[in-house]
């Protein structure tokens, strides 16, 4: 089955892009962070609020063009979903390329499938926030998951 991919374009550079998802996770996916994400074997856990969150390391860390993160723990407490840790065990990796004044930057989020019950939810996320990383990169500002 075929694993989540996206890819987006952004008018930056691909260093601005590595830099944002080893050392600025919190200006666009959420402020609920703790742990580091620069280097490989960190280890960093993302919250969206009080009940959902994942915890994943470094497992690659190529400046400018690779970042590879494994997912060690999560849950994703939703009532509609009754598996709600189906991302542990899953790898998340960014690959960036540049092509002139842009930044390709492709997400393949492996262990996430149609087959996954959280794909729908799961992937409408991905679509949030790598259009919040794109807004941060091309204006400085993103659209992060905040605490209420």
């Amino acid at each position: 089955m075929d694993n989540y991919t996206n890819t987006i374009e952004v008018k930056t550079t691909a260093d601005k892009s590595y830099a944002a998802l080893a050392h600025q996770v919190p200006l666009w996916w959420t402020e609920m962070f703790e742990g580091s994400s620069t280097q490989t074997g960190d280890l960093f856990t993302i919250r969206f609020g009080n009940t959902i969150y994942k915890t994943m390391r470094v497992k690659e860390s190529i400046p400018i063009s690779k970042m590879v993160w494994d997912v060690e723990d999560s849950r994703i407490e939703l009532p509609e979903l009754k598996n709600q840790t189906e991302w542990i065990g899953t790898t998340i990796v960014w690959e960036i390329e540049q092509k002139e004044e842009i930044a390709r930057i492709k997400v393949t989020h492996i262990g996430l499938n149609p087959d996954v019950e959280c794909y729908d939810i799961c992937s409408n996320g991905w679509v949030q926030f790598l259009s919040s990383l794109k807004l941060f990169l091309e204006t400085g500002k993103g659209a992060p998951y905040k605490e209420k």
